[in-house]
């Protein structure tokens, strides 16, 4: 019945700061028309007289899919030819990071979005690694090293769910969330990757999302902490909400 949380500000004095920084991206025109029109399609099916608990899961899968839609069209339709302002914003960030000679940790809820900007990557010769969940425990030590200690390897590549915990990558000094996940705790997870025992320089977190997105109203409800006690103890696939709130994330 009772839990005692230490924070790591309370226990570990020495490390250096965290700062934080927002990107807000612009969606291109096409890519906000599709969000729109994906959105009125779920808001007139909570509406429907025939809306039911059944319907539900349509909604949720629509509420999916525009998440999607606000890192980038493709994700939705691989046959896309959209653009997208946040992934113009994430390869300019991350042209301009690496140019620093800064080592980057790149986290994303969509193995499919990780995918793109690998892609990028690739074209661009930048050496890197990844870890997405589909590795033993072989292949994640060896992603993990290669990271640490080959000074070529400036780039990881991390699902948010496979890369929360049990990692020590102070080797870095960014991190990069690309999408915010339904709670706050997760991602904090994902920053001690970064920054824990170890780490010796400041660690910059840079967050991004798309400018009138569902995005937006999912950083809402990070800072209205929806059940609290679940956030700290789990890392649920969708958090269960009501109608209300639903319909507040599709408003």
């Amino acid at each position: 019945p009772f839990i005692l949380r230490r924070t790591k500000k309370e226990v570990l004095k020495d490390l250096p700061d965290v700062e934080e920084q927002l990107i807000i991206s612009e969606m291109t025109e096409e890519q906000r028309k599709l969000s729109e029109s994906e959105k009125s399609k779920a808001r007139n099916l909570i509406l429907s007289s025939e809306y039911d608990s059944k319907m539900k899961f349509h909604v949720l899968a629509a509420i999916l899919k525009l998440r999607q839609i606000a890192n980038h069209p493709i994700l939705v339709d691989k046959d896309s030819n959209l653009s997208s302002g946040k992934f113009e914003d994430i390869t300019n960030t991350i042209e301009t990071l690496l140019a620093g000679e800064n080592k980057l940790l790149v986290f994303s809820s969509f193995v499919s979005h990780l995918n793109l900007i690998e892609n990028y990557v690739i074209e661009k010769n930048i050496s890197y690694t990844r870890l997405t969940g589909e590795e033993n425990a072989k292949e994640k030590k060896k992603a993990e090293e290669k990271f640490q200690n080959d000074e070529d390897c400036k780039l990881m590549l991390i699902s948010i769910k496979a890369g929360g915990v049990g990692l020590n990558l102070t080797a870095a000094n960014y991190v990069l969330i690309l999408d915010p996940w339904w709670n706050p705790y997760p991602e904090e997870q994902a920053i001690g990757r970064a920054h824990r025992i170890g780490q010796n320089k400041k660690v910059t977190v840079i967050r991004f999302i798309s400018k009138d997105s569902i995005e937006e109203k999912i950083m809402k409800l990070q800072e209205k902490k929806i059940e609290l006690v679940d956030n700290f103890m789990e890392f649920e696939a969708m958090p269960k909400f009501d109608d209300g709130t639903i319909f507040e994330l599709l408003n």
